[in-house]
């Protein structure tokens, strides 16, 4: 998810960015008391002086030309999952490097130093938008999932080469580290990477769709509104022929006259009830645009420790994050796919609707947003995941009448590959990094999207 600038960052040496022995332990500020519905601890990274020079030696200059760095010393704090560093100006570029190491509840023991991805900007709300200007926008880089925790240590170092005579680079202000916990919920089925049926087939899963739960009521449940009485925590899959009434509800009535024949079956989706979204979190109400002539394809990176048993509590530490950490309206996405295979409801509205979503700056209308659990720029994705990525293209994009394998037009809000009002030739499956300079979805998963546009367009049948 790391813009293209962070690529020309030289990372610092480990004697460069270590921490002073001692440091103020900060106190915790912004923390919600640990509940069911989950909760965020948000600590200040204190200023660590200039921390070195280019041999690696630590440092107490102030010297403007040696980089700026600010951490967080080990100590202990409320048990968490997901990591995340925030600051005040969203606008503010992060150009340094962050790193984090945490404890284990289950060891006791610190797990090494993990790099932390420091996108910065491409996922959010277009310029422009309320969702954009709401003044609770701050930046953030990419969150980082390490398990339940219960002790974290930072360091952030600006980048350390400045030129000759010229100032280091300095860190955003307001900088702190964001420990979130993701709450309890039901148990949801997750997909059994290899068969590709749901785990919990054989034992009756608790989580299924009622029995009866027409397309209507389960997309005001998708949708979580407060008057729907039957509460579904997933769509079953349909066939294909099924599906065309799906296009029928997201167009209100006005199917698109190219989409039926070409509408791929819808895949089992579990709703935001499924993972266990606390709907007191997002905004009320929900935000459409026009159609959907695009999917962009995103990984989290957010790492890839994590049990497809977890994907429900990675998904509300990441909706969490979205909305208490960086300040947006709901979750950024809006599908996620984790490494077996399971598609989940993103953003709220209705996973039938053109909802629109914060995962493309610049390229959020008329498009929606795939994100794959997990970090894949040198692990290669799981078929599974892949897999799912072409179900849900095949019935998403069909609805609108979008061929996988084609190209379309979608005129940018603003960003740094396409400027503000400038119509762009795209991929109509794309990878973030075709609409904004950054390293999203990962090397190894953009390079399956040919094949994906393949066999998405197999499955709506086209020929």
């Amino acid at each position: 998810m790391r813009g293209l600038l962070a690529s020309s960052i030289v990372v610092a040496t480990a004697a460069a960015l270590a921490l002073p022995v001692a440091l103020p332990t900060p106190a915790l500020a912004e923390s919600v008391p640990v509940t069911p519905a989950g909760s965020t601890q948000s600590l200040p990274l204190v200023p660590l002086g200039r921390a070195a020079d280019r041999s690696g030696v630590p440092s107490t200059d102030t010297s403007p030309h040696l980089p700026e760095a600010r951490g967080l010393a080990a100590h202990d704090v409320r048990t968490f999952s997901l990591v995340g560093v925030v600051w005040d100006d969203a606008s503010t570029q992060l150009s340094g490097h962050v790193q984090v190491r945490t404890r284990s509840t289950a060891t006791a023991a610190w797990s090494g130093w993990q790099d932390v991805e420091t996108h910065n900007s491409e996922h959010a709300a277009d310029p422009g938008t309320a969702e954009r200007g709401s003044g609770r926008v701050r930046g953030a880089t990419a969150p980082l999932w390490v398990g339940e925790s219960d002790g974290v240590e930072v360091r952030v170092q600006a980048e350390p080469d400045a030129p000759a005579g010229r100032v280091a680079a300095r860190l955003p202000s307001g900088m702190r580290i964001e420990l979130v916990d993701p709450g309890e919920a039901e148990p949801v089925a997750v997909l059994d990477g290899k068969t590709g049926r749901p785990e919990d087939d054989d034992k009756g899963a608790s989580g299924a769709t009622r029995p009866g739960l027409s397309m209507a009521a389960a997309e005001a449940s998708s949708a979580n509104a407060p008057h729907a009485p039957l509460g579904a925590t997933e769509l079953s899959a349909l066939d294909k022929a099924d599906s065309t009434a799906d296009a029928l509800f997201a167009s209100e009535g006005a199917l698109v006259p190219a989409a039926r024949p070409y509408i791929g079956p819808r895949p089992r989706i579990v709703t935001r009830k499924g993972w266990g979204a606390n709907e007191s979190l997002r905004e009320k109400g929900f935000v459409y645009t026009g159609t959907v002539k695009a999917a962009f394809v995103h990984h989290t990176a957010s790492g890839n420790n994590y049990a497809c048993a977890d994907a429900p509590a990675v998904l509300r530490s990441l909706y969490r994050y979205h909305v208490v950490s960086s300040g947006w309206r709901d979750i950024g996405y809006n599908f996620a796919v984790d490494k077996c295979g399971t598609v989940y409801e993103g953003r709220a509205g209705g996973v039938a609707k053109p909802v629109l979503g914060a995962h493309t700056m610049g390229f959020n209308s008329d498009s929606m947003g795939i994100a794959v659990i997990g970090s894949y720029g040198s692990t290669a994705p799981p078929r599974a995941a892949v897999d799912a990525v072409s179900r849900l293209t095949a019935w998403k994009l069909g609805l609108f009448g979008a061929d996988p394998r084609g190209r379309t037009t979608l005129k940018s809000a603003g960003g740094n590959l396409y400027g503000k009002g400038r119509n762009a030739r795209l991929n109509v499956i794309s990878g973030h990094r075709d609409g904004f300079a950054t390293e999203c979805p990962g090397r190894l998963l953009y390079g399956k999207l040919p094949a994906t546009r393949t066999a998405s367009a197999r499955l709506q049948g086209r020929p």
